[in-house]
């Protein structure tokens, strides 16, 4: 089933998918089928996972309630409250290729929920602020607790996926949230410099970056429209990726080019960090590029370009997002 979150009369309310593909509230189906109505789509996750019998009873009734009128819904994140969104960084086989030394395990960075926007909502970037990419992913949302779980465990922790636009701001984090630093040699330990290639015995430079503005800004973390649940996407590590720019194409690439597995990610996350229900996790960008973007997703500066970002993926949708540009951001 898919299942996302639209606004309606300036407050947000969950829906679903029916089996003829038109929208419709999950509360209305919720009251065909029996079930405790729910607010929000958090609540839907923690009481499917206590009864998976309401997926089926939701199934069951879903084009039996009133439809909207897919034009004019507004939409919002599905997910509008998560308690932490991670990402895995460099998670492409294509983009480790330019790795002074793979690091063996997935590098996590955090953006915060206030950064969410749902389908159609504007990215909203100041030109200023230099390189800023989009970056087509896959988005998991966690359906249950886990803590120090195994990989064979890990999609058994997971409601559904989505499509997640992972905009990046390099030009913020190199001109703001970056700094270099040169230790004292008494204080450079050897793990510091395991990452990179040093220039000589002498070279003790460390390189502080932030992936806070970076990542996080308001409007950085496009999602939806829909999260569709684990038993119609199958296998997560073999998704077809494709990026438009209107009707051009910037990226086209697959989830098997993963450096780590989707499964492989999750549980490594949760060794460090307790997944509660209705966490994200985006499993990383694109590589290869398309056209006049011979780099895929880092040819297409936000800044420089009009129009609107589109991302494919089946058999999770479609995400589109028009590009805004303003003074001062969001």
């Amino acid at each position: 089933m898919k299942f996302g979150t639209i606004i309606l009369n300036g407050t947000t309310a969950p829906v679903l998918q029916g089996n003829d593909r038109r929208v419709r509230l999950v509360s209305d189906v919720a009251a065909l089928a029996g079930i405790q109505p729910v607010p929000d789509i958090l609540s839907l996750i923690k009481t499917t996972q206590q009864d998976a019998s309401v997926l089926k009873s939701l199934q069951a009734k879903a084009d039996e309630a009133a439809d909207f009128d897919l034009s004019t819904i507004e939409w919002a994140a599905p997910v509008t409250n998560p308690s932490k969104i991670l990402g895995v960084a460099f998670n492409n086989k294509e983009l480790m290729k330019k790795a002074h030394r793979d690091p063996g395990v997935p590098n996590f960075f955090l953006k915060p929920p206030s950064a969410l926007i749902g389908h159609g909502k504007a990215i909203i970037v100041d030109p200023d602020w230099g390189a800023v990419i989009p970056e087509p992913e896959i988005c998991a949302v966690i359906g249950k607790r886990a803590k120090h779980i195994s990989e064979d465990q890990a999609l058994d922790h997971v409601f559904g996926f989505m499509i997640h636009n992972d905009v990046t701001s390099h030009g913020l984090k190199f001109q703001k949230d970056s700094i270099a630093v040169t230790y004292d040699k008494d204080m450079a330990r050897p793990e510091f410099y395991t990452w990179r290639h040093l220039n000589g015995p002498d070279d003790t430079d460390a390189y502080y970056v932030y992936h806070t503005r970076s990542k996080g800004t308001d409007t950085f973390a496009p999602m939806g429209p829909w999260i569709t649940t684990t038993d119609v996407v199958g296998n997560p590590n073999d998704l077809h990726v494709k990026g438009t720019l209107d009707n051009e194409t910037f990226t086209l690439d697959h989830t098997g080019n993963y450096r780590f597995t989707v499964e492989q990610c999750i549980a490594e996350a949760s060794r460090y960090f307790t997944l509660e229900p209705g966490d994200l996790i985006s499993f990383g960008t694109t590589g290869k590029g398309a056209g006049r973007f011979p780099r895929g997703h880092k040819s297409l500066l936000i800044g420089e370009e009009q129009g609107t970002i589109g991302i494919e993926i089946e058999p999770l949708g479609r995400l589109e997002n028009p590009i805004r540009h303003q003074k001062g951001g969001a």
